[in-house]
């Protein structure tokens, strides 16, 4: 697409999540007519599956969905649910057995975010945005055409789609797959004139080495989708690397900033303001675009917006805990307790 010059369409949550969920165990007619809208991103999705007592622990999800015939009524709540307030449909688990063990008793949903009984709550966080909801489901009916799967076996769809998820979001930006990469930042110094702090640089070349680990990587899983093959628990070990890799290039970044890191100039801006460095360069900046000159020409304020943001990296989509425990137990051997 790159080549073609053409851009991904903007609806993350179903291109990288239900839409491979769906092709793995929807219907003919669930895939008939959902992909094609998703592609287009005709249709925006989120994922309803984190809840206020159960983030890590995903499989003790407390919200219900109990048959009435030929449908389903869904009470309960989800938290830190992206782009909610924006989507159309929602991919969603509920506990459809309540008896049987956790891991067993979970079923998977398609939720129409307009349906009735669906509340939807803003949650801002310390960057100023708002991606972030609360959802409350007050017996929301869907039919049994919203069912994906059969009955109760949610938590193996489930495995599908966070798999997706952390290749989704370990993908070559440094913000969960999105915004600047390292080469992005290691074109901004150069382009400024570079730095003659040997700590700096020293930092700078240990987070591109990073970033070149991770291509490869992901070279490898591209390899695997080829051939068909699912994403399994190396996608644990992207993101686990990923994530951290994020944090350090945004600290590097402010870091690289000097004193000008408490404000919103990005590092080409401050290190040419300060030592006159990179003029050249910086007379290069387009100026009806205020963008520094880096292969994508991320605006400024992107590194210190991304410094804030990337507090979230280790957090969403499987905490960085969580990840090195699947890593041990499915990559390693190890034993669980």
């Amino acid at each position: 697409m790159r080549h073609a010059g053409v851009r991904r369409p903007s609806n993350q949550i179903g291109i990288g999540w239900a839409g491979p969920t769906l092709i793995h165990a929807g219907s003919e007619a669930q895939k008939e007519r959902y992909l094609l809208p998703l592609l287009a991103a005709e249709e925006i999705w989120c994922q309803l599956f984190s809840e206020p007592g159960a983030g890590s622990d995903l499989a003790g999800l407390s919200t219900r969905a109990v048959r009435d015939g030929d449908e389903w009524v869904v009470s309960g709540q989800k938290v830190w649910t992206s782009f909610a307030h924006m989507a159309s449909l929602g991919i969603l688990l509920a506990r459809t057995d309540p008896d049987a063990p956790k891991h067993k008793g979970i079923s998977y949903f398609i939720c129409p975010m307009d349906a009735p009984g669906v509340t939807i709550r803003p949650i801002v966080d310390m960057t100023g945005d708002h991606a972030f909801n609360e959802v409350f489901f007050d017996e929301v009916r869907l039919s049994s055409e919203h069912l994906v799967g059969e009955v109760n076996s949610g938590w193996t769809l489930a495995k599908v789609t966070l798999g997706n998820e952390r290749v989704s979001l370990s993908g070559e930006g440094a913000l969960w797959g999105q915004g600047p990469t390292v080469g992005d930042l290691v074109d901004l110094v150069r382009r400024a004139g570079g730095t003659s702090n040997r700590l700096l640089r020293q930092r700078l070349m240990r987070v591109w080495v990073e970033g070149e680990i991770l291509r490869l990587i992901r070279l490898r899983t591209v390899s695997a989708a080829l051939a068909g093959r699912a994403p399994g628990p190396e996608a644990s070990v992207r993101k686990a690397l990923a994530d951290d890799h994020g944090q350090r290039v945004m600290e590097v970044a402010k870091d690289l900033s000097g004193p000008y890191g408490m404000t919103d100039a990005g590092p080409f801006e401050a290190m040419t303001a300060r030592t006159g460095a990179g003029a050249s360069a910086r007379s290069s900046v387009p100026r009806d675009m205020n963008a520094i000159p880096t292969t994508h020409a991320w605006p400024p304020t992107i590194w210190s917006h991304g410094y804030l943001f990337a507090r979230a990296l280790t957090i969403g989509g499987g905490t960085a805990e969580v990840q090195r425990n699947i890593i041990a137990e499915r990559v390693l051997g190890l034993p669980t307790s």
